[in-house]
C-alpha cells in the first residue's frame, strides 16, 4: 500500500513539473507547445513564421532583444520576428503599397510569448501601455506589430509624434498637438495599415493589431522552438 501511494504522489509531482501555471489566468487559457503543435498540424495555415523569411527587405529593430527598452533589459535572446501566418501575408502587401512610395517598414516587435507579458506588466502596470496578464496580448496571439515608417533610400525612419515605446499622451494614435510632417507620417501609416487589416491601437501609434486576431489564442512558447518548426 506505501508504495502503490509513493507512485502515485511520484506521478502527481511529475505532471506538475511539465504543467505550466501562470500567476494572472487561468492555464487552459494559453497554449503552450504541444497544444499549439497540435493546433497547426490541423490548421498549417495559422502557424507562426518568421517574418524574414517572407519579407525579407522588411528592416528589424527588435528593441527586446537588447537593453534599449523601456524595462532596461534584454526580454529576447534572440533579435527575431513571428506572426500568424495570414498576419505575414497581410503585412507583405503593406510592404508592397509603401514601396510603391519610396517608403518600407521597421519593426520593432511582432509575436511576443505570453511570460514575457507577465514580465512586462510587473515591471510597468500601466495599462495603457502594457498588457493586462489577466486578458493577454494581441502580441501573444501573433497577431500584433509594434513597427515604424523608413524611407528606402536613406534607410532612415520617418519622423513621428515619439520614439517606440513612449509612455507619454502624444504617443496616442489620434494626438492632435504634431508638427505637420509628423502627423502626416503617422496617419499614412495609419491609413495604409487600415487598408491591409490592421488597426491601430488607441494609445500607441507604432502599435497594429490584425482585424482577425480573435481567432488565434493566447500563446507561450519560445523563439528557439519557432524557429526549429519554420
Amino acid at each position: 500500500m506505501k508504495r502503490f501511494i509513493v507512485l502515485c504522489l511520484f506521478i502527481i509531482a511529475f505532471g506538475n513539473v511539465n504543467a505550466q501555471h501562470y500567476k494572472y489566468i487561468d492555464s487552459v487559457k494559453v497554449m503552450g507547445l504541444k497544444k499549439y503543435m497540435q493546433q497547426i498540424k490541423a490548421h498549417p495555415e495559422t502557424r507562426l513564421v518568421e517574418i524574414k523569411n517572407y519579407i525579407p527587405g522588411i528592416a528589424l529593430d527588435i528593441r527586446y532583444a537588447t537593453t534599449n527598452n523601456f524595462t532596461r533589459h534584454q526580454m529576447y535572446k534572440e533579435a527575431k520576428a513571428f506572426a500568424r501566418l495570414p498576419v505575414v501575408l497581410a503585412l507583405k502587401d503593406v510592404e508592397a503599397d509603401l514601396k510603391s512610395r519610396g517608403l518600407g517598414i521597421k519593426i520593432y516587435d511582432a509575436y511576443r510569448p505570453y511570460t514575457i507579458t507577465v514580465k512586462f506588466y510587473e515591471i510597468a502596470r500601466d495599462t495603457n501601455f502594457v498588457a493586462d496578464p489577466r486578458k493577454g496580448s494581441k502580441h501573444n496571439r501573433g497577431c500584433a506589430i509594434d513597427m515604424s515608417l523608413i524611407d528606402l533610400k536613406t534607410g532612415k525612419e520617418l519622423d513621428m509624434p515619439t520614439g517606440f515605446d513612449s509612455f507619454s499622451k502624444r504617443a496616442s494614435a489620434n494626438y492632435p498637438n504634431l508638427p505637420k510632417q509628423e502627423m502626416d507620417n503617422r496617419e499614412l501609416l495609419k491609413s495604409v495599415m487600415s487598408a491591409h487589416g490592421f488597426t491601430v491601437v488607441p494609445t500607441e501609434w507604432w502599435h497594429y493589431d490584425f482585424n482577425g486576431w480573435s481567432k488565434y489564442p493566447l500563446l507561450d512558447i519560445p523563439f528557439s522552438e519557432i524557429k526549429q518548426r519554420n
